[in-house]
């Protein structure tokens, strides 16, 4: 059995200084937490971390994470797609190329299994961020949109835990935190540091009911 509130506790307190302590790192943080997890609840832990490889994002890998038994999967990377097919077709525009060049669709043949009336395996669905994304999209410099479309990812992931506070859900939302802000302590310390002080601080705030402040 997963001991989900000895985790979530323990959790803000596995760095310093908002940085990795020596010895520590992305891959330690994730070891504290599997050695108290369930085997199936690692199983799901899993299949997140293997979204978060570029080279596992295709049709297959979003047909079985929609369909995922677990609600926090399935709108995570629904969302994903979403706003990694946003992101491709924004490139195609700036690049004069067809719009929907490279762009992932669940569509099929009606030869193809696990096919609805339209033909879809899967379908991305409302996208409720899209204007937030596309502003991201349109900010000149990289690294401000970079930031600006992280900022999105974040506050989806809130929006995803949203009244889960020692549940799977709520580990899988703190690890999707965690890899963002592992991407930007390698591009940019401060503003890495600055996401895991929120980060920790979120954290806090699921003990005492309100935001925590230092």
């Amino acid at each position: 059995m997963s001991n989900f509130e000895y985790i979530i506790s323990s959790l803000p307190f596995l760095t310093a200084d908002f940085k990795y302590a020596e010895g520590s790192g992305f891959n330690s943080v994730l070891e504290e937490i599997r050695s108290n997890l369930s085997e199936k609840d690692n199983k799901v832990l899993d299949f997140l971390l293997k979204g978060f490889d570029p080279d596992q994002l295709n049709p297959d890998f979003y047909a079985e994470a929609l369909s995922h038994q677990h609600r926090f999967i399935r709108e995570y990377f629904r969302f994903d797609l979403n706003l990694r097919n946003a992101k491709v077709r924004f490139l195609n525009k700036e690049l004069g190329r067809a719009a929907e060049m490279d762009v992932i669709t669940g569509e099929g043949t009606d030869e193809d299994e696990n096919l609805d009336i339209d033909l879809y395996r899967f379908k991305g669905g409302e996208f409720e961020e899209q204007l937030a994304v596309q502003n991201a999209l349109e900010l000149g410099d990289l690294l401000s949109r970079e930031k600006a479309l992280d900022d999105v990812v974040w506050d989806k992931v809130n929006k995803l835990e949203t009244f889960h506070y020692f549940d799977l859900t709520a580990v899988l939302a703190y690890v999707s935190k965690l890899h963002i802000v592992n991407r930007w302590l390698a591009l940019d310390s401060e503003r890495g540091r600055a996401l895991f002080k929120q980060l920790v601080n979120e954290v806090r705030g699921t003990f005492k009911g309100v935001n925590y402040q230092e």
